[in-house]
Order: C-alpha cells, then structure tokens, then sequence
C-alpha cells in the first residue's frame, strides 16, 4: 500500500479538512470515492483508523499511528521531488571531493571542462583523505579524488594517476641524496597521520634513516603551507631547508628555478591516486561521466 501513495493522500486530506465531503472537494474526486479509499486503508491494516463523529473526524490509536507514517512519507516525497526538480532544471551543483595535494594543484586544471560535461556547476571540498572519505560516506560529496584509499565497505576505488614524492628545497641539491646525507638538512615534516609521511618514513626505514633523527624546522600539515615555508626561507643558509611533497605540487616551481628537487639514491617513491564514489551511485549518469572522463587523462 506504501507504494500507492495516493490513498494515503486521500487519508491526510480528510484529517487536514476534518471532512469527507471537504476533502472530496480539495482532492477533486466524488465523496464517495474518498470513502472508498479510507475503507480500502481500513482493510488493508485490518482495523479502523478514523470515527466519525457530528463535529468532525476522529483518529484512532492506529489511526494516529498511521497519521504519524503518512506525513514523513509525504515529506520525504516533496523532497525528493524538489531533488528531481533540480536534476531537470539543472539547479544542482556537483561536488568534487580532494586531497590538498590534488584539489589545490591538479583538480583546479580539470574543473572547467567537468563543468561543461555535465553542464553543471562544480564545487570542490578540500581536506585529507579521511575526511573526504568520510563526507562521501555522508552524501557531501559526489567524487572523492584521494591520495590514499581509505578502504571502506560501499565504497568503490578506482586507481587514477600516478604520482611521485620527492625531496625539494630552495637550494641546489644533489640529483641524488644518499641516506647519511639526509641528517645534514633541516626539515619540514607532515604531520605522523599523513599518508605522504607514513609513506616516505617506510622508505626511510628500509635505508637506516628515522625522521625523530632529523633537525625538524616545523611540522606542517598542508603541502602548500610547507611549500610556501621552503620558498621563503633563507635561500643562503648553511643547511638547506628541505622537505618531501607530490611533485605535482611543486612543479611549476622547479620548471622556472624557484625550487630544486632531488631524490634518494636507489630508490623513488611512488604511489598512485584513487577516484572513490558510492557503490549505489555507480549508474548515475553524473558520476560516470565525471569518472570516465578523469579516467581519460592518463598524465597530468
């Protein structure tokens, strides 16, 4: 019966007018026929939901009940019918999910024309991964673009493009750094529950190096905040001031002399960005289109 939401309609009308013949006439169908729908109710539930009485309509207990159900039906339906409305009018916006590293310099390159595929305007929600994850899960956002997976049930992973960590400074450094040479800088660290430093101190231990051995300058959560530190900071002093970043973070930098890179001797740290979207969302047209297309871009 919750399928055919029209009777329950009807119920609510006859309760709002506290008349069968009143609602007949909002409703525009013959009194009889409202009667009818209440008695169809009335059998289908197996008891009686409204009395009626000379000064009006009286609920039951089962009625009230019923009462109860019916209007948070009825709203959830108004909603989802503005939620359509949307969708036709093309009123809604299209959220974008990211990591900093991404959504601050790789995504703001694409925006424009994921805008135009789906002739919508896109949002972009920035933080760690965690919390993009976690706003997915909650329906903020409708692609999730992450630097690590945050493997969660319901949740579809696609690897996306490849990305590479290295060590930069302001300073000329070696095209190869050794692991004893890595004690001689001063360091900008990631804070202990970022990917990117849960990710290069594995590296570091396989060669004999711990981050608690360094002379940490600061410990920085956002790769922007780290890179703007290293670029402002004194670019004559006796110890380079040096930290590890996505190089797609800093690339316009090394390309025009501002910054230098370099990499440890024997080893290069990779790891690769994820597209994330619901499970239940999989055939939406939005997401497959946004998914597909950022699928296309096989470098950045």
């Amino acid at each position: 019966m919750l399928k055919d939401f029209a009777k329950l309609q009807t119920f609510l009308m006859v309760i709002k007018e506290k008349s069968f013949s009143k609602a007949s006439a909002k409703l525009g169908i013959s009194q009889p026929a409202v009667t009818q729908q209440i008695k169809f109710i009335e059998d289908y539930l197996d008891t009686k939901i409204v009395d009626r009485k000379k000064n009006g309509i009286l609920l039951t207990k089962e009625g009230e009940d019923l009462f109860r159900i019916a209007q948070k039906l009825e709203k959830a339906i108004v909603n989802s019918e503005k939620e359509l409305l949307k969708i036709i009018n093309k009123e809604f916006a299209f959220v974008m999910g990211s990591s900093y590293s991404i959504g601050n310099y790789i995504l703001p390159n694409y925006v424009q024309k994921i805008k135009d595929l789906i002739s919508n305007d896109v949002f972009m929600n920035v933080g760690i991964s965690a919390e993009v994850i976690d706003k997915l899960e909650d329906k903020k956002i409708d692609v999730a673009l992450i630097e690590s997976p945050e493997f969660r049930d319901g949740i579809i992973y696609r690897e996306w493009i490849e990305d590479e960590l290295v060590l930069f400074s302001n300073q000329v450094l070696p095209k190869n750094v050794k692991a004893e040479n890595l004690l001689d800088f001063n360091w900008i660290c990631r804070d202990e529950e970022s990917h990117t430093r849960k990710l290069y101190s594995e590296i570091f231990e396989e060669i004999g190096v711990h981050c608690s051995n360094f002379n940490v300058f600061a410990v920085l959560n956002s790769p922007t905040a780290i890179k703007e530190s290293i670029i402002n900071s004194d670019s004559n002093a006796e110890k380079p001031l040096v930290s590890i970043i996505s190089r797609h973070v800093i690339q316009k930098d090394i390309e025009n002399g501002t910054l230098f890179e370099a990499r440890l001797k024997n080893h290069k740290i990779i790891r690769n960005f994820y597209i994330a979207y619901l499970k239940e969302r999989k055939h939406d047209a939005f997401v497959d289109s946004v998914v597909h297309y950022l699928l296309s871009l096989n470098k950045v």
